[in-house]
C-alpha cells in the first residue's frame, strides 16, 4: 500500500508526491508505542489538584534535615536544620533559634496580625459584576467533619458569621499528602469582578542568583502569613462562603483571593526594604 499526497482529485506529480510505505509507518507506529509504554516509568507523577494554599509546603527529605525542638518544654515545637552542616555551625544556630524561639508562631493564637494601618487588603470590586451567590454543594460524612473542624479553628479569630451577604462562595475540599484535607473557598466569580492588580512579583532566576555564593542558605515559610493581613472592612462580607454550620466571611485575607500574592509582597517588600537584597531575598511567603 503507498499512500500519495493528492490536491483534489487531481494528483500531484510525482516529484512532490509524499509516499508512506508500509514498512515505514509500522516502524513509526512501533516506536510510538513503546515510548507510551515507557512513559509511567520515565514521568513523575504529577498531582492532580494544583496547589490552593501555601500553609502546605514541600516536604523535606528526611537525609537533608534533621528536626530539632527549640522548646524543651514544649517538644512539640521543632524546626528542621540542615543534616549536613559542621557541628561547629548547627550548635550556633541551634542556639540563636532557641534564644529566639519566642518570635516564631506555633498556632492561630500566637498571631498578633497586621495593623491594618500598614497594610489591609482592598477588593476593588468592579460594580458592573453582579454579585454571586453560588449554588450550595453537597459532601460526603468524611468531607462534612473535616469542613466542621476547619470552621472551628478558623472561628477563633480568622471568620465571623455573617447575614444576608451579597456574595456567596463554596468551599473546596483537597486531600494532602498526609491523607488531611485541606478546606478552600471557590473564589472564581468574585476574582472574575476584581481587577488585576500589577505590583510586581520577584523573578525566580533573579532570586536564585542573588543567593549564589553565600556560606549559608536559610529557608524560612510564614505560617498562615496570609491570615495576618487584615480585610478591609468594607470588603469582608464579599469573601463570604457557605457550610452545613451557616454562613461566614473573612476578617483576614484569605488564599485564593485574585491580588492576594501582590498585597502580601507589598508587605513584606515594605517589611523588610532594608534587607532585601543585601542579606534576605523574599517571594511572597517565602523568606531566604
Amino acid at each position: 500500500m503507498v499512500w500519495e499526497w493528492s490536491k483534489g482529485h487531481k494528483r500531484w506529480p510525482e516529484e512532490q508526491t509524499y509516499q508512506y510505505k508500509d514498512r515505514e509507518v509500522r516502524q513509526v507506529y512501533m516506536v510510538t508505542v513503546q515510548q507510551k509504554d515507557r512513559e509511567p516509568e520515565e514521568q513523575a507523577e504529577v498531582p492532580k489538584d494544583f496547589e490552593l494554599d501555601p500553609r502546605e509546603g514541600p516536604e523535606d527529605r528526611e537525609d537533608e534535615t534533621q528536626e530539632v525542638a527549640l522548646d524543651p518544654e514544649d517538644p512539640g515545637r521543632t524546626v528542621k536544620v540542615g543534616a549536613s552542616l559542621s557541628v561547629h555551625v548547627k550548635t550556633v544556630l541551634i542556639a540563636l533559634l532557641r534564644n529566639y524561639k519566642d518570635v516564631f508562631a506555633w498556632s492561630h493564637e500566637d498571631m498578633l496580625g497586621v495593623d491594618p494601618k500598614v497594610i489591609s487588603h482592598h477588593l476593588s470590586t468592579n460594580p458592573e459584576f453582579r454579585p454571586v451567590v453560588q449554588k450550595r454543594r453537597l459532601f460526603n460524612p468524611e468531607r462534612s467533619v473535616a469542613i466542621k473542624k476547619e470552621v472551628e479553628k478558623l472561628f477563633r479569630g480568622s471568620i465571623r458569621e455573617v447575614k444576608y451577604p451579597e456574595w456567596v462562595a463554596n468551599v473546596v475540599l483537597v486531600k494532602k499528602k498526609n491523607k488531611q484535607w485541606r478546606m478552600c473557598v471557590d473564589f472564581t466569580d468574585l476574582n472574575k469582578a476584581c481587577p488585576k492588580d500589577s505590583f510586581p512579583l520577584p523573578r525566580i532566576d533573579q532570586l536564585v542568583d542573588a543567593t549564589a555564593g553565600h556560606e549559608l542558605l536559610s529557608f524560612m515559610d510564614a505560617y498562615s502569613g496570609y491570615n495576618q493581613i487584615r480585610m478591609n472592612k468594607a470588603d469582608e462580607e464579599k469573601t463570604s462562603f457557605t457550610t452545613d454550620q451557616g454562613l461566614y466571611c473573612y476578617k483576614v485575607m484569605p488564599f485564593g483571593l485574585k491580588n492576594a500574592g501582590a498585597t502580601y509582597q507589598r508587605l513584606v517588600n515594605r517589611m523588610f526594604a532594608r534587607q532585601i537584597g543585601k542579606n534576605m531575598e523574599v517571594y511572597v511567603d517565602d523568606i531566604d
